[in-house]
């Protein structure tokens, strides 16, 4: 079920909200909280019943190894063993066709696991509760009840594509539930996030896709594409996959406080950052964190050489790429980021040596810093996007200007030719979309500079000084204009990207 679709707005999260109110108003609140279980489950099971099965047994499976672990009794290997049948499944269910293409492309052996269905949410709910495990083993969380801990995992707002919640995070709220204590307010605040959420991803993202997509298809196909298809083309998905998640973050945490509870920032505005280091503290935060804590951190993280910090940042980083999607692009796309954080990490040393005394908050080192971070982070995007390495190439190729340079017609014939753009080798040829492209570029990379982060606006960052919602008529103008547009460009229903991975 999609957060953006007319059975969810009107169907399914209004019938929730009025069974699980109405039993707290009847001071029923352990039986409001049993409820979201099943409410979950049937969540879940809308998009294809057969696998809320896998669900359920993985739930089960893990809370029993909670507890074993937190015996103590051989709870080290217990957690080994826990872990490693956790990412046996994802591995099987997620990999096992591109670990067997890429076996037969190599060897010549004619390997085939069958037609392998990806459950749905299949990589958060599993990193769910591999962060339970280690954090029990640890001592970090007491093991949970066996229905706060299946809420754990199956909470709704965020089975599908997250955040990646810590049990310690939200299990508290859980079994010391205070949501009625500030229902109106958080009943206002999840409206306005959802209704945020639901207009960037329905207008803004869904409209780039349109001009994001043909050039990638394009592409895949082995179709000509020139210098200002290439960059369209690759600035439209970078902008689309920020507002597709973007909207999905908004959306999630906006449902999650219309229940009572408060998920963790995922999603700072990636887009301002001046460092590919900003920019993976503000994008996907908590994945972010976990591969940080779970990963980076017992590898060595920043402990002993530079050497080891930079294979520790891109051996995470590859796995990270894979998390995302079974296939090789996303691995390249992990590792290019690795290399980056690398590079990042080598000059920011060399700085703090040989530069001490410049101000690189002033304006004139900020502006660069932040093109060029934004370059090469649309640069990985196309790797992200695209269907294979060649198709990657091709777009690379076209955004070197090595296919040619053609401008939209209408661009030309406004600005006037005279002949001068032909003396300089530019056609006037338009293949893939349109010049309104660029207007959608432009309009969304001004409303990622300009406009603060929901969690900003609506007071839930640590900077409650950024605070500006405020419950008043204006706002609720305001609020209601963006829901009337978000729900009349509900025509074309599309997926939330991250639901792929």
């Amino acid at each position: 079920m999609l957060f953006n679709s007319t059975i969810f707005i009107f169907g399914f999260l209004p019938v929730v909200l009025l069974i699980y109110w109405g039993l707290h108003r009847a001071k029923k609140s352990q039986a409001a909280l049993s409820f979201l279980v099943p409410a979950s489950l049937v969540f879940y099971a809308y998009w294809n019943p057969p696998f809320v099965l896998l669900l359920i047994g993985s739930i089960l499976f893990n809370f029993i190894c909670g507890n074993y672990i937190a015996n103590g009794a051989g709870n080290r290997t217990a957690l080994a063993a826990a872990i490693t049948i956790n990412l046996a499944l994802l591995c099987w269910f997620k990999y096992a066709a591109m670990l067997a293409e890429t076996i037969n492309v190599t060897t010549g052996t004619a390997l085939n696991p069958g037609n392998i269905f990806l459950p749905l949410g299949v990589s958060f709910f599993t990193f769910h509760q591999i962060t339970y495990l280690i954090d029990v083993y640890k001592g970090k969380i007491s093991p949970a009840g066996f229905r706060n801990y299946a809420l754990y995992v199956g909470f709704f707002p965020q089975l599908i594509a997250g955040p990646i919640v810590r049990a310690w995070e939200i299990v508290p709220q859980f079994e010391n539930f205070t949501g009625r204590e500030k229902f109106w307010r958080n009943m206002a605040l999840g409206t306005g996030f959802f209704i945020v959420g639901l207009f960037k991803k329905v207008f803004i993202a869904d409209t780039l896709a349109l001009y994001a997509a043909p050039v990638f298809e394009m592409a895949k196909q082995g179709k000509p594409i020139t210098f200002f298809d290439g960059w369209s083309g690759a600035l439209a998905y970078t902008f689309q996959l920020y507002f597709d998640f973007s909207g999905y973050s908004d959306m999630a945490i906006g449902i999650a406080l219309m229940l009572g509870f408060v998920l963790p920032i995922n999603f700072l505005s990636p887009y301002k950052s001046t460092s590919i280091i900003e920019f993976w503290r503000r994008w996907h935060i908590t994945m972010s964190r976990f591969f940080r804590d779970y990963l980076y951190i017992p590898l060595g993280g920043n402990h002993g050489p530079a050497s080891h910090k930079i294979f520790n940042l891109t051996v995470t980083m590859f796995l990270a790429g894979l998390w995302h999607g079974a296939g090789w692009t996303f691995a390249a796309w992990g590792l290019l980021h690795g290399v980056y954080l690398a590079i990042n990490h080598i000059f920011t040393t060399w700085r703090e040596k040989h530069w001490a005394n410049v101000n690189m908050h002033a304006t004139v080192y900020k502006i660069p810093a932040h093109i060029l971070t934004i370059l090469a982070v649309v640069l990985g995007w196309v790797l992200f996007r695209a269907e294979n390495f060649d198709s990657a190439m091709r777009i690379f190729k076209a955004m070197s200007g090595a296919e040619g340079m053609t401008l939209p017609r209408r661009f030309s014939e406004w600005v006037g030719t005279d002949g001068w753009l032909h003396a300089a080798g530019i056609g006037e040829r338009w293949i893939a979309t349109s010049s309104a492209a660029f207007f959608w570029v432009g309009t969304a990379y001004i409303l990622c500079l300009t406009l603060p982060a929901s969690v900003e606006y609506f007071g839930l960052s640590e900077s409650q000084s950024k605070c500006k919602f405020t419950l008043n008529k204006r706002t609720a103008i305001a609020l209601g204009a963006l829901a009337v547009i978000a729900l009349f460009s509900m025509q074309r229903i599309s997926e939330f990207l991250y639901f792929q991975f």
